[in-house]
């Protein structure tokens, strides 16, 4: 029987690729696609999907870390494979934590994301094999590192609470602005914090801004 997949992303034309990528392999079906993590939750409840290969940085509510465990709520039977650009392997351990089989970067999605697939549909994981290096190197996080924050996360956190707006600490870390809105999303949710005010206090009680 062929393995059959629901594709999210907020880009159609990355979409339609992946579509005739994993349409392409034998064996391999996809039977929804969606461009955001609400309709993609619709499609893995009315599908019933093997697998769901989900872009880690979907618009609207839940968030997609957020969504991994909902997914197997609505669908037990239904894997995750996190697609994304995110080279930060603390995203990959996030994700991994969240419930998710596999962890493919876009940039390598033409060599890895059908092997991921596969490994997801029979319950085995798959991580980019860079990242999972990475991770196998990673020393532990820091005592002073609060709430899972990666390294990366504390920065961004740190500016923020300095009155940096998203395009100056882009600057600083040599960052896109849009990895910084990816960035703050993730702190935040992590932290249940939204309003700068809460960040700086947060910041503030855990001593980030010490050195400053």
């Amino acid at each position: 029987m062929s393995i059959r997949i629901v594709l999210a992303d907020d880009h159609t034309v990355v979409r339609s690729g992946l579509r005739l990528l994993l349409d392409a392999e034998d064996g391999l079906e996809v039977v929804a696609d969606a461009g955001g993590t609400e309709d993609a939750l619709r499609a893995v409840h009315g599908h019933k999907p093997d697998v769901l290969v989900l872009d880690l940085n979907m618009p609207g509510e839940p968030s997609s870390l957020d969504a991994i465990p909902l997914v197997r709520e609505r669908s037990p039977g239904t894997s995750v494979v996190i697609l994304t650009m995110q080279e930060d392997p603390e995203y990959a351990r996030s994700a991994l934590r969240a419930g998710a089989l596999g962890y493919v970067l876009k940039e390598a999605a033409d060599r890895e994301l059908v092997e991921a697939v596969r490994r997801a549909a029979v319950g085995e994981t798959y991580l980019n094999p860079k990242l999972g290096g990475l991770l196998a190197a990673a020393p532990p996080a820091p005592v002073g590192r609060p709430d899972d924050l990666s390294a990366r996360e504390v920065e961004v956190l740190r500016l923020v609470a300095l009155g940096h707006t998203n395009a100056e600490i882009g600057e600083q870390l040599f960052l896109s602005v849009r990895t910084v809105e990816t960035h703050r999303a993730h702190l935040q949710q992590k932290l249940g914090r939204t309003t700068r005010a809460e960040l700086v206090r947060y910041a503030l009680d855990h001593k980030l801004l010490d050195d400053d």
